[in-house]
């Protein structure tokens, strides 16, 4: 089955299972642009996944099904793209990242852009350290999304094998942004370190205590979930002061 049948294969599929109050509630809640089936999140990756058992597609026709899927303003439909790259992440390398970035400029929206990053960007990032020079071309553009993505694509290495060389160019990343204002970023900050924390919480309270002065409370709020409380408090309270954070007696 060539992929413009595919395309219209899942669309079929999605349609069925979609609902309008569903659909609009959704589309309010993202202030997206697309058309809205309403479909279930859970629902739509099981449909896509079995579509793809289904056929059994080598990669170069998987990312012809993602080009697919994707011209279509349906926001299923390049939901089901993004599902379509998380499942081929493990394949894709650096050359891959142009693709990525051109759907996450398009995506306008987190439920797009957070796992295009996460997972798809994350997992080019753990396999292949050529990435990090496209990262940091990503967290100096002017769209925020983009910025957004470099941020989060860190927690991939640092999931898998969380120390201070994974955190580095994360902890780089975002001392560049820290002071930034727009929501998105403020809150990637925090849940990048709230990630890090649950893992190595003396690494996180170690960068965050000199720059308490200078990060958002959604950042800080975030950031200091998995730490140990004593510590927690005492980086809350230097945020409130708006000074750095004193160190433990």
């Amino acid at each position: 089955m060539d992929v413009s049948a595919l395309h219209a294969v899942l669309h079929a599929r999605l349609r069925e299972q979609g609902s309008a109050d569903r659909a609009d509630g959704e589309r309010r809640y993202l202030r997206s642009e697309l058309t809205h089936l309403g479909v279930p999140l859970p629902v739509l990756r099981r449909i896509a996944q079995q579509l793809l058992r289904e056929q059994q597609l080598a990669l170069p026709q998987r990312l012809l099904l993602v080009e697919e899927l994707w011209r279509a303003p349906v926001y299923e439909l390049r939901q089901a793209a993004v599902q379509v790259l998380v499942g081929s992440s493990e394949e894709l390398d650096v050359s891959h990242l142009s693709l990525v970035e051109r759907l996450v400029r398009q995506s306008r929206t987190w439920a797009l852009v957070d796992p295009l990053a996460t997972t798809v960007t994350g997992s080019i990032l753990r396999r292949h350290t050529e990435a990090h020079p496209v990262l940091d071309r990503w967290i100096a553009d002017p769209d925020f999304w983009v910025r957004r993505a470099a941020l989060l694509a860190h927690l991939g290495p640092l999931r898998a094998e969380p120390g201070p060389e994974t955190f580095a160019p994360f902890a780089a990343h975002a001392d560049r942004t820290l002071d930034e204002r727009e929501f998105f970023i403020r809150k990637a900050i925090g849940w990048v370190l709230r990630e890090a924390g649950k893992r190595d919480p003396a690494l996180v309270t170690g960068w965050l205590a000199p720059r308490t002065q200078r990060a958002s409370g959604v950042t800080m709020r975030e950031a200091v979930k998995y730490l140990p409380a004593d510590d927690a408090e005492r980086l809350m309270r230097a945020y409130r002061n708006r000074a750095p954070a004193a160190a433990p007696r």
